[in-house]
């Protein structure tokens, strides 16, 4: 039997509720994303390219998924503001801020380390080679 998306979702939740929350959180996007957003808040284009100077660019469909995916989980609020033309600012919640700042605190670990990393993916290659 086929299982929708929606249900194949509902069940994999339902096996490690917390394991798309950090596949959320740690995506591609996510990640810049959240990073971006503990600096300061931004409006959408503002955000592509506060993003981009990682050196990837989003397109504004995967930015759009990802803030949306985010604000389902309670990460981001989307303030729409009633004006013409329309604005609309992104910004981390509480439990946003807290989980942007373990995310920092990985992405530091990992600049610090990435010396070790690339001896041992070296000795690695190494070893297969």
């Amino acid at each position: 039997m086929k299982v929708s998306k929606g249900e194949e979702t509902t069940s994999r939740e339902a096996a490690c509720p917390y394991r798309l929350v950090l596949e959320h959180v740690t995506s591609r996007w996510g990640v810049l994303v959240l990073m971006e957003l503990l600096e300061r808040p931004y409006r959408f284009g503002e955000l592509r390219r506060a993003v981009a100077r990682h050196g990837r660019t989003a397109s504004e469909k995967m930015l759009t998924q990802t803030l949306q995916t985010l604000e389902r989980d309670g990460l981001v609020h989307r303030d729409a503001k009633p004006v013409i033309p329309p604005r609309v600012d992104y910004s981390l919640t509480d439990l946003g801020r807290e989980a942007a700042e373990r995310v920092r605190g990985l992405a530091q670990w990992s600049k610090e380390r990435m010396d070790r990393v690339t001896r041992a993916r070296e000795a690695y290659d190494e070893a297969r080679g």
